[in-house]
């Protein structure tokens, strides 16, 4: 048993619904179970944390335009992605060591993804082998596995020969991580991680565009590119065959000082032109974020702490409770915006703003506690 959690009595999602009325109560609830240097290192950021903010900032800084009088007696907060009808244009992020956050952390998210109908994007770092995921049978979502390099491409060909051979639904690769970044929460707690002592972190450093065109070439799979955070790239990733571009900086966790990702996200949309999925996470915390993705041009949202939350909070059901209150709030934000679906949102729906609160990575919740705000 990983002794940063401490382990309770396994809810049903009965229990979660009771329980957790708010994403608030989530956060809230998983604070009290986790271990303080787990909970660092699930809020933390790089250096002065500065993109954490940023991320959260992008999107206070929008504010809706809604219309009236449309007939919103059916509200529709499904989406889709690679093809595949989903219930909610919302993906579970790729973590290292879901484990951390509870015991059966990647098989609950998959469980928890297999039930809701979302997709599960699986990290490479951890214990949990992709087998072992893949047993879980995907429901009405979809497995993806997410890789960081750690070897040659003979070692790649196994990895990818692997995920293929057991089911999985694409594959993606992070590509901001060439260097593992300063989380000053982590080294000022001399907390070590343990999934980090991997060998092989030096061919992540030499990863480069020509091995996505041998991967294009090589393998028939859809491939992700997960860390695109400027036009530039995402036009590379284009023209190198990416089916899906995935703007992210690592929740603030990689490069300091960055841009927010929605920030980034409508310079990525206009480079790709329709030519690949896009995918935005960092800094979403409400359904209010996914409609605003959804408005600048995002075909689905990742969510990555809140996932963290979930687990801690009550396994597979505490991430289904999650999902529940995103749709839950997704669909009443559409109702008053005056959109059946998220296909009607586009930039008239929104207006710049000014923010009306310092931002911070749990300041859209501002009943939480504040011992898990802290």
């Amino acid at each position: 048993m990983n002794d940063t959690i401490r382990p309770r009595q396994a809810e049903t999602i009965e229990e979660l619904r009771e329980a957790c009325q708010t994403l608030h109560e989530v956060v809230d609830r998983a604070r009290s179970r986790l271990d303080g240097n787990v909970w660092d290192y699930l809020r933390g950021g790089t250096e002065s944390e500065t993109t954490v903010r940023r991320n959260r900032l992008a999107f206070d800084r929008w504010a809706f335009r809604p219309r009236v009088l449309e007939d919103m007696r059916e509200v529709d907060c499904g989406g889709s992605f690679l093809g595949r009808r989903l219930r909610l244009p919302v993906l579970l992020c790729p973590i290292g060591s879901l484990e951390s956050f509870h015991p059966d952390g990647p098989r609950a998210a998959m469980q928890a993804a297999a039930d809701f109908g979302v997709p599960l994007f699986l990290s490479s770092v951890g214990t949990f082998p992709l087998e072992s995921i893949a047993e879980v049978p995907a429901g009405n979502g979809m497995k993806v596995f997410c890789l960081y390099k750690r070897g040659d491409d003979a070692w790649l060909d196994g990895v990818v020969g692997r995920a293929i051979d057991h089911g999985y639904d694409a594959f993606a690769i992070t590509v901001d991580s060439a260097w593992y970044s300063r989380r000053e929460r982590d080294i000022s707690n001399r907390f070590v991680k343990p999934w980090r002592q991997v060998p092989g972190m030096e061919f992540q450093k030499a990863l480069n565009w020509g091995d996505i065109a041998r991967f294009k070439k090589t393998y028939d799979i859809p491939l992700i590119l997960k860390g695109i955070a400027t036009a530039e790239d995402a036009r590379l990733a284009v023209e190198h065959g990416a089916d899906a571009v995935f703007v992210s900086n690592h929740g603030g966790r990689q490069l300091d000082h960055g841009l927010g990702a929605l920030d980034v996200l409508p310079e990525v949309v206009d480079a790709v032109r329709g030519r690949a999925a896009v995918v935005v996470d960092g800094g979403i915390t409400r359904g209010s974020d996914i409609a605003k993705a959804r408005a600048l041009g995002a075909d689905m949202v990742g969510i990555g702490r809140l996932l963290c939350c979930g687990l801690a909070a009550g396994g597979a059901a505490g991430v289904v409770r999650v999902l529940e209150l995103l749709e839950e709030e997704a669909r009443v934000d559409l109702g008053l915006l005056g959109a059946p679906g998220f296909g009607r949102l586009d930039g008239r729906y929104l207006a710049r703003a000014e923010p009306v609160m310092e931002p911070s990575l749990w300041s859209q919740y501002p009943l939480l506690g504040e011992a898990a705000r802290s």
